[in-house]
């Protein structure tokens, strides 16, 4: 739908906008799927010692990797190269470096799976409100693989033809909260899960570097904030920084540029 401003096209009508969404002044029930969505958040939140770390990610060359590679990349896969196609992969190798991370607690509180694969769930918002398609095996995904899933699971969640299998079963999840623009937030663990990473928004900051002479110098970086919400049953505050390093270490550029050699012009 085009919205016009000012003097109506001739033989336009003037009509109100049909409202899609709430409505001032009115008490309306809560659609079943905002209820089975404050289940499990109040579910997570009353089974769980939640803690949100928060540490910064300096993407400035893996910015400039994907500039280069971005249209043959959409191109030959149909898919676009978003940050968070690499945050996915990172963070799926940082979970096979730190396993409890990828893992969960049993209802009775006395045992601890840590699971073999790592199926990465990722938090899609749609008009219907949040939900978490699984990528499987996600250990085993290229790339382009991850790219192409995200994008897949997301255009079905969104049209309400993704399964129910689809949806659940993940043991780690990601959420782009930096896709609405927002820089960092303290995202609630997907329960029985026992980590969460958040993923802000990439920004250009001014940052302070040290050349390799020693001398300070300030510059501009694109940045972005990566909070993980962490089980404190489980896991230690000490072993969420570390983790964060290690998802911070698989976003350097060495980590990509061999895959994504094959897309440079």
């Amino acid at each position: 739908m085009t919205i016009q401003t000012g003097q109506q096209r001739e033989g336009s009508t003037d009509r109100k906008p049909v409202p899609t969404g709430p409505v001032a002044g009115t008490t309306q029930r809560m659609p079943r799927i905002r209820r089975i969505i404050a289940q499990r958040m109040t579910e997570s939140l009353t089974s769980t010692a939640q803690l949100t770390a928060v540490q910064e990610a300096d993407v400035t060359e893996l910015g400039l990797l994907r500039d280069r590679v971005k249209v043959a990349f959409r191109q030959r896969e149909g898919a676009a190269l978003t940050y968070l196609s690499f945050f996915c992969r990172a963070l799926v190798r940082a979970a096979q470096d730190i396993p409890e991370f990828n893992a969960s607690i049993d209802g009775d509180g006395k045992t601890v799976t840590y699971h073999g694969a790592v199926h990465l769930g990722v938090a899609v918002d749609t008009p219907a409100g949040l939900m978490v398609p699984v990528l499987r095996n996600a250990e085993a995904l290229s790339l382009a693989e991850i790219a192409r899933g995200i994008a897949d699971v997301a255009l079905r969640v969104r049209a309400g033809t993704a399964s129910p299998e689809e949806l659940s079963g993940s043991t780690l999840t990601i959420s782009n909260i930096g896709g609405a623009g927002s820089l960092s937030d303290t995202p609630i663990i997907n329960y029985p899960e026992v980590a969460i990473l958040g993923t802000g928004a990439v920004v250009r900051r001014p940052r302070v570097l040290v050349r390799a002479d020693g001398i300070e110098e300030i510059v501009v970086r694109s940045v972005c904030a990566l909070p993980i919400t962490y089980d404190h049953r489980l896991i230690d505050g000490a072993a969420a920084g570390r983790f964060l390093t290690a998802v911070r270490g698989h976003l350097s550029v060495e980590a990509f540029e061999g895959e994504l050699a094959a897309y440079l012009h």
